[in-house]
C-alpha cells in the first residue's frame, strides 16, 4: 500500500518569538541542531512515497530551498491563499490524491515536531496501516511523560500492547490537576496531531461531519493553477472554507478512530521551555546556545543567534534568556506559554519585530538591514549560485551596490557588466536594473539605499523569473 506524506507548513510562529516569527516559523529554523525542523521532517519520511507539501505563499521557496539542500523532489507543493487552519488543508490534499487513487493512505503530519529516533517513528506508522486499510482514521498517541497543560489528550479505550486500540475520546488541554490525573490514569496519552487514513475513508468523514467544507474547498482544487512548479489553489473559493482545525471539524465527530502508542521521544516543541527539556544540559541544567556564556546560573536556558551579541547570565534561576540582533526575550521558565502574549503586545505597538525576521527570505536568496537612518539604509544581500533579482527599477530612491564576495553580473538600462569582489557601482533613482549572480558560490554585497522613502514596495517590475507581480518584495 502507498502511504504519501502530507506535511503541513503553517503556523503563526509565536510561542517561540523572537527565533520564530510569522515571517519564518519554527520549522524552517535550525533550532536543534544544524538542520531544520522541516528537513528533519522530510528525511524522517524518506521510505514512504514521494511528500506533498501543503504551505502558504510567503513560505513556498524556502520550502522549495531546504528540500533542494536535501536533494528531494516533492510530489507536490501545494499554496493555500490564505490560512484556514488544518481542515481545509487536509481536505485539499485528499482531493488532490483522489485524483491519482483513493485508496492510498495519507500520512498527515506537522512540519515542526522533534522525533529524534526516524526508525521507531516508521516502525509505528507500519503498525497503524492495517487498520488504516480497513478503513479506520488512525491517530499516534504519544506516552506521557509529566503532566502537560498545553497538550490535548488522548482517552484510549482499552490497555495497548503496542498496536492500534479504540479511541474512546479526545481531552481538551487540562489545567495541572486534571493533567495529573490524566497522567495516573494509564489510559491517556498526549495527542500529536499525526494521522493515518485512506483518501477514501477522509474524503467520505468530511462528507459526513463537515460536508459545507466539501464543495469550497473542491472548486479550489480545480481551480488550481501550476505556477513555477506549485500548485496554487484557487483563491475565491478557498475563502468560504471554513477555518477549522481537522480535530474539530472531523476526528472528534467520527467513531472509527484507532490509536498506536509511539513509544519514542517526541515534543511539538510548543515553547522554550519545551526547548529546553530537549537540549544538551550542563551539570547545573542551563542549557547553552551561540554566543551563550552562564556564571553561576541554574535550570536556564540561555541562547544567542546573534554572531555580534554576547549573552551572559549571571546568578540566573529558572530563566529563559533568547537574544538576536534586533530583539531579545527573557522571562521566567514557567511562564513560557506566555510568549504569544509579548508578540500581541509588540504587534499593538507597530514593532516590526513582532512578526518580521531580520533576516529576509526571498526566492534568489536572502537579506538584512544592517543600519537605517534618515534617507539611507544599509543592507547585507546574498545571492544564490544561478539566481537573478527581478529587473526592476525604484521611484524614490537610489543604491550603491559593493561586492564583498563573489561576482555580481550588473544590468543598469542598456549596460551589462561584471562586479567582482571590492568592486562597486551606482544605480542611479530611476535607471532599470538588475543584479544576476552567474557564478557557482554565493554572491554577497553590500547595498547603501539613499532616498526619501525606502520600503521593499517602492519597485516598478519589469520582468521576473519568479513571476511576481508589481509591488512584491525582492
Amino acid at each position: 500500500m502507498t502511504i504519501t506524506p502530507v506535511l503541513l507548513c503553517g503556523g503563526s510562529g509565536t510561542r517561540l518569538w523572537p527565533l520564530s516569527r510569522k515571517s519564518f516559523p519554527k520549522q524552517f529554523v535550525p533550532l536543534m541542531g544544524s538542520q531544520t525542523l522541516f528537513q528533519d521532517s522530510i528525511r524522517r519520511l524518506q521510505p514512504f512515497a514521494k511528500p506533498l507539501v501543503i504551505t502558504g505563499s510567503d513560505f513556498r521557496f524556502i520550502v522549495v530551498e531546504q528540500l533542494a539542500e536535501l536533494g528531494i523532489d516533492p510530489d507536490a507543493v501545494l499554496i493555500e491563499p490564505e490560512a484556514r487552519n488544518t481542515a481545509p488543508a487536509v481536505l485539499a490534499a485528499a482531493l488532490y490524491l483522489n485524483a491519482k487513487d483513493p485508496e492510498t493512505l495519507m500520512l498527515v503530519c506537522p512540519s515542526d515536531h522533534l522525533i529524534p529516533d526516524n526508525d521507531a517513528f516508521r516502525h509505528t506508522v507500519d503498525q497503524g496501516v492495517p487498520a488504516a486499510e480497513q478503513g479506520s482514521i488512525v491517530t499516534f498517541g504519544i506516552h506521557p511523560t509529566y503532566p502537560e497543560t498545553g497538550y490535548g489528550y488522548l482517552e484510549l479505550a482499552e490497555p495497548s500492547d503496542g498496536g492500534p486500540v479504540p479511541l474512546r475520546r479526545f481531552v481538551e488541554k487540562p489545567d495541572a490537576g486534571t493533567a495529573e490525573q490524566l497522567l495516573a490514569s494509564g489510559t491517556h496519552m498526549w495527542n500529536a496531531g499525526i494521522f493515518l487514513f485512506k483518501v477514501s475513508t477522509i474524503i467520505e468523514a468530511f462528507k459526513t461531519h463537515c460536508p459545507a467544507m466539501i464543495t469550497p474547498v473542491q472548486k479550489s482544487v480545480e481551480g488550481a493553477q501550476i505556477d513555477l512548479g506549485f500548485l496554487r489553489l484557487a483563491p475565491a473559493p478557498w475563502k468560504d472554507a471554513e477555518s477549522i482545525s481537522i480535530d474539530y471539524a472531523v476526528m472528534e465527530p467520527s467513531d472509527n478512530l484507532s490509536v498506536v502508542p509511539f513509544n519514542g521521544a517526541w515534543s511539538d516543541l510548543g515553547g522554550w521551555d519545551a526547548i529546553w527539556r530537549e537540549s544538551v544540559r550542563d551539570a547545573d541544567g542551563v542549557a547553552l546556545s551561540g554566543n551563550a556564556t552562564s556564571i553561576e546560573c541554574t535550570n536556564s536556558l540561555l541562547r544567542s543567534d546573534s554572531e555580534g551579541v554576547e549573552l551572559v547570565g549571571i546568578g540566573l534561576d529558572n530563566i529563559i534568556a533568547v537574544a538576536m540582533n534586533d530583539a531579545v526575550l527573557v522571562a521566567d521558565a514557567r511562564r513560557a506559554q506566555d510568549v504569544k502574549r509579548a508578540v500581541q503586545v509588540l504587534k499593538q505597538r507597530g514593532a516590526p519585530q513582532a512578526e518580521s525576521f531580520p533576516k529576509d527570505h526571498r526566492p534568489w536568496g536572502w537579506f538584512e538591514s544592517l543600519a537605517v537612518g534618515n534617507r539611507f539604509q544599509v543592507k547585507r544581500i546574498v545571492v544564490r549560485p544561478g539566481a537573478a533579482l527581478s529587473l526592476q527599477s525604484h521611484q524614490h530612491r537610489s543604491e550603491h551596490w559593493i561586492v564583498v564576495e563573489g561576482t555580481a553580473q550588473v544590468t543598469i538600462n542598456d549596460e551589462v557588466k561584471l562586479v567582482t569582489e571590492n568592486q562597486s557601482v551606482y544605480i542611479p533613482l530611476g535607471a532599470v536594473h538588475r543584479m544576476e549572480n552567474k557564478g557557482k558560490v554565493p554572491m554577497v554585497l553590500i547595498e547603501v539605499q539613499t532616498g526619501a522613502y525606502l520600503g521593499e514596495d517602492d519597485i516598478v517590475r519589469y520582468d521576473d523569473v519568479y513571476a511576481r507581480g508589481q509591488g512584491a518584495k525582492g
